[in-house]
């Protein structure tokens, strides 16, 4: 190890451990943070324009579950290692073997949203408004998780005092960048949503706040990828570039489009 770094702090990613069943630390950042998002989104749908009501939001659990797990899985796969689930297709349902996308986990909730408002008859991107201000609660402690597994650890680093050398990264010091997503697109993303969450106004233009997670997370997510290890199996893509930076390009040029519709479109009336 070399002398400035810090010693990794060595916390068992399993939580509990009874013969065959685990609960693991990662696992219960997924429930946590899905049970956090709804308890939140549904303090968000008491206020104007109000076109929910709060146990709709506990029946929407399951879609965005379902997106999570399913287009998590999918996004991994076809984003991040095609050649080897074409050549090992059993293992594509093998979940617990790790390898879930942020970006395929967006599209499967994407489709939960327009799947749930059809049959709520509500506006989809008021749904989704509500959605992406509930999100950071789990991206923070998803993020979490990954530094107690010591998994998608930094780059090499000399200049920060706080670099730590991980257990599957050798000797060398690196960025603790999980944390550093932590922050950036869990809570720093979490109180700008709100702010911007406070403003009526705001609310009532559905898809505005849709479109600032988007830019949030693509910002946020390309930022801190300067100081996390690229995937082994990719590695720098072009220009040294990242797989993360790429797929948060056209989620930002998104974000802004809906943004721009969203502003031009008239407000919301609160439900009666």
């Amino acid at each position: 190890m070399t002398p400035f770094a810090l010693t990794f702090p060595a916390i068992n990613p399993i939580l509990i451990e009874l013969g065959p069943f685990a609960i693991r630390w990662y696992a219960l950042a997924y429930i946590a943070g899905l049970f956090g998002g709804v308890w939140y989104a549904r303090q968000l749908v008491l206020r104007p324009p109000a076109l929910l009501k709060p146990s709709q939001i506990d029946d929407f659990l399951i879609w965005v579950l379902l997106g999570i797990v399913f287009g998590g899985r999918l996004g991994y796969v076809l984003f991040y290692k095609p050649a080897y689930y074409l050549a090992n297709p059993a293992e594509i349902l093998m979940t617990w073997t790790g390898g879930m996308s942020f970006h395929g986990g967006l599209l499967g909730v994407i489709a939960a949203i327009i799947l749930f408002a059809r049959k709520a008859r509500v506006d989809k991107w008021y749904v989704s408004d509500n959605v992406g201000c509930a999100v950071p609660i789990g991206l923070f402690l998803g993020r979490v998780a990954n530094f107690i597994n010591g998994e998608l650890y930094g780059r090499f680093a000399t200049d920060v005092p706080w670099a730590m050398a991980f257990p599957g990264g050798g000797p060398i010091a690196r960025h603790p960048s999980q944390l550093y997503e932590a922050l950036l697109e869990g809570l720093l993303l979490f109180i700008v949503m709100h702010l911007l969450w406070r403003n009526e106004a705001i609310r009532s233009k559905p898809g505005v706040l849709t479109g600032c997670f988007c830019v949030g997370y693509g910002l946020s997510r390309i930022v801190a990828e300067f100081f996390r290890e690229p995937d082994r199996h990719l590695g720098f893509i072009a220009a040294g570039t990242t797989m993360g930076q790429i797929l948060s390009i056209p989620m930002i040029l998104f974000g802004l489009w809906v943004i721009r519709r969203s502003l031009a479109q008239p407000a919301l009336k609160t439900k009666a």
